[in-house]
């Protein structure tokens, strides 16, 4: 399996959570973010900037998320990125932010890269962040 940095990943190199589509529960994805990134051995800025990205996508995707939804969030760990792809079922007619919205740009400038689909009545957002520092 390959990722959008590129690089293989194996099964042991994905975490896969699934939590209630609640504001109350994104403080647990901002932990495994944090964690993830702090495993990688991101920045202190470096994690605090994925924390506030991969909070405001799941934000995005609760104003669409249909009624008793999850959010389905999965994490692939590479040599030097984190890829954070966040889904969710949606409302009928549901519409993601556009990309000239504040929170995107708020998406992409903490974030390497930034992408967005909907289709089937299901949102995701996709962030790449890779590690800016080195070893």
């Amino acid at each position: 399996m390959t990722q959008l940095t590129g690089q293989p990943t194996t099964d042991d190199d994905i975490v896969h959570l699934t939590v209630p589509a609640d504001g109350g529960y994104l403080s647990v994805l901002r932990t495994a973010t944090a964690g993830l990134a702090a495993r990688l051995q991101f920045a202190l800025d470096e994690i605090e900037d994925l924390r506030i990205a991969v909070d405001e996508a799941c934000a995005m995707l609760l104003a669409i998320a249909a009624a008793d939804a999850e959010l389905d969030c999965r994490f692939s760990v590479t040599e030097d990125a984190l890829t954070v792809e966040v889904t969710v079922p949606t409302v009928p007619g549901a519409r993601l932010p556009a990309e000239s919205s504040f929170a995107w740009k708020v998406l992409t400038a903490l974030t390497t890269s930034a992408a967005a689909r909907a289709a089937d009545s299901r949102a995701t957002i996709s962030l790449l962040t890779r590690r800016a520092s080195g070893w």
